[in-house]
Formats: structure tokens, C-alpha cells, sequence
């Protein structure tokens, strides 16, 4: 949707599928870090984007055991908001395809799903699809695969993907929020349980870290034994977790954390997730998803509209994007193993917080290294494409 809408700004025609027929989807990214409100702000939709129902956090805590301990302070980083906005992602699509519709070359095809991919001497130029009206073609000079860590296109385009291992799931459910409940987004763990709580205004938005390929043992023990741990990890939710009466209200996200050794071939380009799935831990993968988008506008667009599309631009996109990709993956990986592996075995209640935690609540300004990487990143992108629908005089959009 950003790399759609940033190309139609640029003058360029772009048609957006989407296979469902709304955004509706609970348990998605619905963390919008500081380096995407940059990107609303240098856009000037900011202020409009930020009337949207949202909630704001200058800090990240964690809840270890019995110690409470600010992971990550925000407040210091040199981006115009200085937060991260809990935003459902069905509202952030919907405002962006909302503004994308006021470009003439900006077309969102709902209910549309592509199936295959259209080749001509060995370039990709379009894609077949199912839609409300039954099967059609469209042809593009340009593919963008956006469709997710299990993206039909890059399974047609046959890239070979690199899987580096993720050792957990993620169960998600919803529980109801009381006013009184604290208003902080609190990873927390005790004793081989791991939870994160997400405040969603009216209910919590709940992730329970589970091993890899665990869910049906945990089925196996029952639906109560699961209510019981999580009482162990957040006892507030005692007198809530009955809400949770059967397993149809508890999705599984298998994770995975892998990429593409090849993200493009003539005619075709995959980015975010279809390049790269990323594990939930730090909340980045859409904003590492929508950095792609910004950086594919900035290097795609003006070739585009010369009509001088090549391959090497493509490759141009993949060899920006890929080591921050790389970089976050390698955190990620490092953090399964070490952190999250380790806690998920232990067994015994911690009497001191884990050396580096300590560290961060010894010497609070350390605390702007992860905000900092959690909530701008490795290469952060900034809009570099004009809109040549504005007027130089008045400033007003045709």
C-alpha cells in the first residue's frame, strides 16, 4: 500500500490487489514506530494520521519475575515524534488507501488475489488473478510481491528462500482491559512463561511465546491449565481469563525469520515479507516492510517515468535494503537463542534481574540504544519522490 501510494504520488499508474474484501485482520503489526510517523511527517499527513484512534508510548518495560524495568526511552530520539503509535493496521491501510484514491493513477482492487504470474521471453509482465468477476490479467512493467511471508509471488517467481530458524510461536487472544489496569505495553516473565500485553483501549492484545511446534501439546493439557498460566504471568488477568472459553479464540503465528537470496528478477521485485519474514520480537517487521516501500518509490519512480525500468534498479533496491534486513534478522535470531530460548527454560524464580537489564536499569541513558534501534533502525528511509500534482504556487492537490 505505501509503495503503491508513493508511486501514484509520483505520477506513476499503480494498481494495488487485495485479496480480501476489507483490512479487517486481528493479530497483525499494529506497532507504527517512530520512523514511519517521520515518513507521515515529511508526507504531511501527520497531523491527520494521528487523529486516528491510537495509543502513544515513550517507553518500552518489562515485568521480570517481581522487577519492573524500562527497556527502551524513546523521548530522546532526533525523529519528529519521539513515540510509538499502537494504531490497528486495518486504519493505517484504510487511510492510506483512502489518500491514495485521490491520485487519478492510484487504483485498489478489492476481493483480488494474483495466482500466477505472467512471463514473456523470461520477463515477468503482469499477473493473472482471481476476482469477484472471475479470472483476469494485468499487465504491468513493474511486479511488486507485498503478499507476505507466504507470498504467492515469490513461490511462482521460484526465488530460493533462506530460512534462519525461528525456535517459538506466538499464540495471540484478546482479554478485556479494565481502566484501572496499568497503561504501559509490558513484556513479562516468570518461570518458563513469557507474555506480552498490548493496549488496545478496551482490551488487551495478548502474545504468549510459546516453543516451536508447542501448540498442541498445550492443547493436549487442556484449555484451563492454560488459563491458569497465564494468571502465573499477569495475575491481573485472573478474573478475566475465563473469557477465553475455547481454542478458536487463541490464534497461532508460526515464525519464521528468513529471506530471499534473490528479491528481484526482470519485471519483478518482492519487498517486505515476501523478501524477508521477521519475528515479532521488537515489533519492526511492518515498519522494516514500509522502509522497503519508501526506498523502492525513491530508487523506482523516476526510471519509471523515463520508461527506462532495468534490472539494475531492482537490484538497486535489494542491495539498500538488504543489509539492514540482514542486521535486524541477525538481532533477532541472537535474541530466540539467548534471551527468549533461555527464558522459556527456566524454571526457577529469578532473585536479580538478567545482567543486561541490570545494565539498563543501572544507566538509564543506555536505554536510548534500543529505542533507537527498535524505533528507527538500521538506514532509515525518508521520502525523497515529488508530487508533481501540487501546484507550485498555491500548494493545492488536483
Amino acid at each position: 500500500m505505501v509503495a503503491g501510494f508513493l508511486l501514484a504520488r509520483a505520477g506513476i499508474k499503480v494498481t494495488v490487489l487485495e485479496k480480501h474484501n476489507d483490512f479487517f485482520r486481528d493479530f497483525r503489526g499494529d506497532t507504527i514506530h517512530p520512523s514511519t510517523l517521520q515518513l507521515m511527517y515529511e508526507l504531511g499527513l501527520l497531523e491527520e494520521f494521528l487523529r486516528l484512534p491510537h495509543q502513544e508510548y515513550r517507553q518500552l518495560s518489562g515485568r521480570i519475575g517481581d522487577f519492573t524495568v524500562i527497556v527502551a526511552d524513546f523521548t530522546h530520539l532526533k525523529t519528529h515524534c519521539k513515540f510509538i503509535a499502537l494504531m490497528p493496521q486495518w486504519d493505517f491501510l484504510n487511510f492510506l488507501a483512502a489518500h491514495g484514491k485521490r491520485y487519478p493513477e492510484f487504483t485498489l482492487m478489492m476481493e483480488t488475489e494474483a495466482t500466477e504470474l505472467i512471463e514473456e521471453d523470461g520477463r515477468v509482465v503482469g499477473v493473472r488473478a482471481k476476482s469477484p468477476h472471475g479470472p483476469i490479467e494485468i499487465r504491468a512493467r513493474l511486479t511488486i510481491g507485498a503478499d507476505g511471508r507466504h507470498s504467492i509471488v515469490r513461490e511462482r517467481a521460484g526465488f530460493q528462500v533462506i530460512d534462519r530458524g525461528a525456535p517459538i510461536d506466538v499464540l495471540w487472544m484478546r482479554i478485556s482491559r479494565e481502566r484501572t489496569d496499568p497503561d504501559q505495553t509490558l513484556g513479562r516473565f516468570r518461570e518458563g512463561k513469557l507474555m506480552v500485553t498490548l493496549d488496545r483501549d478496551d482490551y488487551w492484545q495478548c502474545a504468549y511465546i510459546i516453543p516451536k511446534g508447542g501448540f498442541d501439546a498445550i492443547k493436549q493439557r487442556g484449555l484451563e491449565r492454560f488459563r491458569e498460566d497465564i494468571v502465573t504471568v499477569v495475575p491481573e488477568f485472573k478474573d478475566r481469563v475465563g473469557e477465553l472459553k475455547e481454542w478458536e479464540q487463541i490464534k497461532l503465528l508460526s515464525v519464521a525469520v528468513d529471506h530471499l537470496r534473490q528479491w528481484c528478477r526482470p519485471g519483478l521485485l518482492c519487498i517486505g515479507d515476501s523478501a524477508h519474514a521477521m519475528s515479532p520480537i521488537g515489533g519492526v517487521g511492518i515498519n522494516l516492510a514500509i522502509q522497503d516501500a519508501v526506498a523502492t518509490a525513491n530508487i523506482i519512480a523516476e526510471p519509471m517515468i523515463r520508461q527506462e525500468l532495468f534490472l539494475e534498479h531492482l537490484q538497486a533496491v535489494q542491495h539498500r535494503r538488504e543489509f539492514p534486513t540482514r542486521v535486524i534478522q541477525l538481532f533477532q535470531v541472537f535474541a530466540h537463542k539467548r534471551f527468549v530460548g533461555a527464558a522459556l527454560r527456566t524454571t526457577v524464580p529469578l532473585k536479580k534481574l538478567p545482567p543486561p537489564l541490570a545494565v539498563l536499569e543501572k544507566f538509564p541513558y543506555l536505554r536510548r540504544l534500543p529505542a533507537w534501534f527498535i524505533g528507527v533502525g538500521v538506514r532509515p528511509e525518508h521520502v525523497h519522490t515529488t508530487d508533481p500534482h501540487v501546484t507550485a504556487h498555491s500548494g493545492a492537490s488536483i
